[in-house]
């Protein structure tokens, strides 16, 4: 049997297309974009210059638990409209490799779904992250994000 060829220029994605997760507890809807230049969750509390999405739930759920605010955490299906790299503070700096498929971009993330049912950590896990998160805040080490 021969392979047959697909001419078709406009290929729908794939159930094998990458997946992307943005965790939060921002309210968003269907089609609204994530941008830089609001202030992060994290770190400083600067006004952002990158956002950040991933590829594995887990990192996902991580963002929206550490967010900052009273919302509900929420996690969103997002697909970049630009270019994405590493998070070298994911990377670079605590796992090389990239095994938590984290990225981070300064160009908007489009919306395009809600995981609606997901399991979170402990609130021991979340609080034990938070601690070791005020701690590095304390002695001055920052996020390269934040620069």
């Amino acid at each position: 049997m021969q392979p047959t060829k697909n001419n078709s220029k406009n290929l729908a994605p794939t159930p094998f297309a990458q997946t992307y997760f943005h965790g939060t507890k921002a309210n968003l809807q269907l089609g609204d974009l994530i941008e830089p230049g609001y202030h992060s969750n994290f770190g400083q509390r600067k006004k952002a210059k990158y956002i950040f999405l991933a590829a594995t739930l887990d990192a996902a759920i991580w963002g929206a638990e550490l967010a900052v605010g009273e919302g509900c955490e929420r996690i969103y299906l997002v697909e970049p409209t630009g270019a994405i790299e590493n998070d070298p503070d994911l990377t670079d700096r605590k796992f090389p490799g990239n095994p938590t498929m984290s990225y981070r971009s300064t160009e908007p993330f489009r919306v395009v779904g809600e995981i609606t049912v997901w399991q979170g950590h402990s609130k021991e896990q979340v609080q034990l992250m938070k601690d070791a998160l005020t701690k590095l805040n304390e002695q001055g080490v920052n996020s390269v994000n934040d620069e």
